[in-house]
């Protein structure tokens, strides 16, 4: 497999595709709105959607430091899904049912982006093929099995378990000993998902002003190089960039996330891979991998490489080291070893937001009339949907247009949590804890027990996800 003409960088494949936007107007001067969104990616975006979809007179400006989806929004591996980071955590401090209630709004919310898109004619490659996620070791389908559990315990009584013969008829994942899949997932192309909502945003009259970077929040204002915002809601939409913001470096650490996308596979290829329902394809290693087969037959696969930049750096283009495009396209080959000769066409990476729980929390501060919404741990696409109409919800409710809804007393919203230790603590504790993740699923390639590595519960521990 060559990687010699391999484009490095340059956000992600899925830019080169759509091609880079010229960007909006920056902020002229200091200004005034009823609400100012700080960011222009899924959640900031849709924000602004449900926000002016429910009162129309409403003056809402979002303000992006780079492009819309210039983050994560337009470098992810295009899982339109119904995971939600933290939500056995929610089940101990809130009760199962409310961490049920929770798991049934990210099912809807699947179905929620995919009506919007249709009915806002947002092309964006959607097709809704389920999630499958396999197992090819006895640890990882024990682990699986008890994903499985626990699923429908969650209220997903049509989720499926399949053994692996099925599983190899469904996609021919080398070594597949088991699956489990959902209906409640979606393969799409996600700029042009975040592209199409910008557009969409922008016709109901909502103000987007790009290449204006947010250097300080504060109640009521948002600080800009080209002058301040005022107004009397500001929203914090900043995921895996929140460690920019002055006095936010230790909120949510940004974690680094690669991808590589081959070129479009010959039919000889996907007659030996399968994939016909194109169902987004993960696995249950503890570094784990993502995929999608694209609407150009591709194949998109992602994954940890670099899992951490000192002091919570952020990059700036989606340039990837070497070795991390080598050892995706090492899983690529493993999975599917007909993709050998496969060219790889492009790799990028981006960075995504990561509490020190590890759970997504919604909030709005009615004291300020400061909130955000965020730490999606990978899981955003959908989620940012969900969270977009929560804040919606609050708002409304803060301003005495409505009560409290279903989705204001979900338990998510309002969570508080620990910020993240000083450096050097953080850079060690990430990197020990994907270097043992990755020690552990080695072994567990050569393990003939069903049981997961201790390694990997020492890693979950010092991470504080368990």
């Amino acid at each position: 497999m060559s990687t010699v003409s391999t484009v490095n960088g340059g956000i992600s494949f899925w830019y080169a595709d759509q091609g880079t936007p010229l960007a909006r107007e920056p902020l002229p001067g200091d200004a005034t709105a009823d609400i100012c969104i700080v960011g222009g990616g899924y959640t900031g975006l849709w924000t602004a959607y449900y926000l002016k979809k429910a009162v129309p007179f409403l003056n809402i400006t979002v303000l992006e430091a780079k492009f819309c989806g210039y983050g994560a929004s337009g470098r992810n591996g295009g899982w339109l899904y119904n995971g939600i980071a933290g939500r056995d955590r929610y089940a101990k401090l809130h009760g199962h049912e409310a961490a049920v209630r929770l798991q049934q709004a990210m099912n809807e919310t699947v179905d929620e982006v995919v009506r919007v898109a249709a009915e806002e004619n947002i092309d964006a490659d959607i097709h809704q093929g389920g999630v499958l996620e396999v197992a090819y070791t006895p640890a990882q389908l024990a682990r699986l099995k008890d994903f499985h559990s626990v699923e429908i315990a969650f209220g997903e009584t049509d989720r499926v378990l399949r053994g692996a013969r099925e599983t190899c008829e469904r996609v021919n994942v080398t070594g597949a000993v088991g699956s489990t899949w959902t209906p409640h997932g979606a393969r799409l192309h996600p700029v042009k998902l975040v592209q199409g909502l910008a557009a969409t945003v922008e016709a109901i009259g909502v103000t987007i002003h790009e290449s204006t970077p947010v250097t300080e929040i504060k109640p009521k204002h948002a600080h800009t190089p080209y002058g301040t915002v005022r107004a009397p809601y500001i929203l914090r939409c900043t995921e895996g960039f929140t460690a920019n913001l002055k006095g936010r470096r230790r909120t949510w650490l940004p974690m680094n996330s690669s991808m590589i996308a081959t070129e479009p596979l010959p039919r000889s290829v996907w007659d030996t891979i399968g994939w016909e329902g194109r169902e987004t394809l993960g696995d249950m290693a503890h570094a784990y991998m993502y995929a999608q087969r694209t609407a150009d037959d591709r194949i998109a696969l992602g994954g940890r490489g670099v899992p951490y930049r000192f002091g919570s750096g952020t990059d700036n283009d989606g340039r990837t080291q070497p070795a991390t495009i080598e050892a995706l396209r090492d899983i690529l080959v493993r999975f599917f070893p007909a993709t050998a000769g496969a060219r790889i066409d492009h790799a990028w990476s981006g960075v995504l937001g990561v509490p020190r729980d590890w759970c997504a929390t919604v909030t709005l501060d009615r004291s300020t009339g400061l909130g955000w919404a965020g730490g999606y741990v990978g899981s955003g696409v959908a989620t940012t949907n969900l969270a977009a109409r929560t804040l919606r919800d609050l708002i409304q409710q803060d301003s005495g247009q409505s009560g409290p809804t279903d989705l204001t007393t979900l338990p998510w919203v309002g969570h508080k949590v620990r910020r993240w230790e000083p450096e050097p603590f953080r850079w060690i504790g990430v990197h020990g804890m994907y270097a043992a993740y990755r020690a552990a699923d080695r072994r567990e390639l050569t393990s003939p027990r069903p049981g997961t590595d201790p390694i990997a519960k020492a890693a979950d521990r010092l991470a504080g996800r368990h």
